[in-house]
Order: C-alpha cells, then structure tokens, then sequence
C-alpha cells in the first residue's frame, strides 16, 4: 500500500477556519445545506470540526479542505490537507 493511497481514506470536506488560537489546531466551519421534506425549502447547516495544523499555517477566514484521520485527541479526527483560498476579512 503506497503512502498516496493510505491518505486517500477518510471523508474530506470543505470549510472556513474560525478559529487559530489554540497551538497545533484549528477549528474549521462546514456549512452544507439541508431540505426540509415538507416544504421543499433549503437552509443552512453548520457543523464545526477541530483539525492537526503542525506547521500553524492557517489562520482565521482561509478556506480549506480537511480529511479524517485518526483520532488525535478527545475531540480531534481531522487533519487539514490543503488552502483553497482566503475569504475577504
């Protein structure tokens, strides 16, 4: 099994980072939108999800793309893989 394909597993999701304070870890926003089955309606959803940041490269309004890992901490499963680009502050 290459090291390529052993990072390939796991969820990966899209979202804001909200918070840089804590050493190592960012906390990451995903908003999806979700239907409500009576009235065919759609609003937002938004989940928050700490994410490993060794190098403490990314900071508050960057957008990024994180993947599931293993469990890091207590409440840590997410590893960030990448920026996509930066929301205007």
């Amino acid at each position: 099994m290459t090291t390529e394909t052993a990072q390939s597993k796991g969820r990966t999701l899209k979202g804001t980072v909200v918070s840089d304070k804590m050493t190592k870890t960012v906390v990451v926003e995903v908003l999806r939108l979700k239907k409500n089955e009576k009235y065919k309606k759609f609003f937002k959803v938004s989940a928050r999800y700490q994410a490993h940041d060794e190098k403490g490269e990314y900071h508050v309004g960057d957008i990024v793309i994180i993947q599931e890992t293993r469990p890091m901490s207590k409440q840590k499963r997410w590893i960030v893989r990448e920026k996509v680009g930066s929301v205007a502050a």
